[in-house]
């Protein structure tokens, strides 16, 4: 199969042991990278690099570390580890989530496949504290033609599980200036610029919730953050006036419902409960 690189970016509030977890589950695929290329997002602490180097020191010449001075945000510390990355298809991973064995194996046989496929990624399962215990899975369309749908108003891809070719992720603009929601911004530029993209219909990584997650989302910086990216669909034409005002009335009202209303809304739209 095609090599491929995985890209990880971490940052000081990131736990040892969540990021050890993230590390090991990449390096048991059934395939194994020939590169992992984790950026340090400024200064992580003492027990993250331990971590880090333990497991450089160990698979010799797989890892490459990329140290930032500063703390620069998802989206600029992935960009800059986009570029070091030295195969044409990158597997994105998060540095607190668990991919499934095959994960990237059965990425790569959908890549083999497709040739013109740009962009790929898997469902999700999510869980708090027990990875065995599921509480919600968040399914997206796995057909390029519901996919380009979908993305006109939420993301068509679970960012921790994608794959992409490196050259049309740089053609498409990378991942940008935007601070949150980086990646619904990238997908829906790569769509728009005639990106290939499917989905496998299976849950292929397990992604650790809490309670935060819902604070976050509601947060009005997330928020307007989506709104912004829609704004932008529009101004390229690629989703419509009503588009844009479902999505900007839909996260004004996640943004001042009750927490209680707005998990809610958040379950039943947007997840599948287990």
């Amino acid at each position: 199969m095609e090599p491929y690189s995985v890209l990880m970016a971490v940052y000081n509030k990131d736990l040892p042991d969540e990021l050890s977890q993230s590390i090991k589950s990449m390096l048991n695929q059934t395939v194994l990278c020939d590169q992992f290329v984790v950026v340090e997002d400024g200064p992580i602490g003492k027990e993250l690099s331990r971590i880090i180097d333990q497991y450089s020191d160990k698979y010799n010449n797989l890892f490459t570390i990329v140290k930032l001075k500063e703390n620069s945000g998802l989206g600029k510390a992935l960009d800059i580890g986009l570029q070091e990355c030295r195969n044409e298809l990158v597997a994105r991973m998060d540095a607190d989530d668990i991919s499934l064995p095959q994960r990237c194996e059965k990425l790569l046989e959908l890549y083999d496949a497709n040739p013109k496929l740009a962009l790929a990624g898997t469902n999700i399962d999510e869980f708090y504290d027990n990875p065995n215990n599921i509480v919600s899975s968040r399914i997206v369309p796995s057909d390029y033609e519901n996919i380009c749908r979908f993305m006109k108003r939420r993301s068509a891809f679970n960012h921790p599980t994608v794959m992409f070719k490196k050259s049309e992720v740089i053609r498409c603009g990378g991942y940008g200036k935007m601070r949150r929601k980086q990646d619904l911004d990238l997908f829906a530029r790569m769509i728009n610029m005639n990106c290939y993209a499917l989905n496998i219909n299976e849950s292929l990584l397990l992604f650790r919730s809490n309670e935060n997650n819902y604070k976050r989302r509601k947060s009005w910086e997330y928020c307007k953050s989506y709104i912004d990216v829609e704004r932008e669909n529009y101004k390229r034409g690629y989703c419509s006036l009503w588009d844009l005002v479902v999505v900007t009335m839909g996260q004004i009202i996640m943004h001042i419902a009750p927490m209680g209303v707005m998990k809610k809304l958040s379950d039943t739209f947007l997840r599948k409960a287990k």
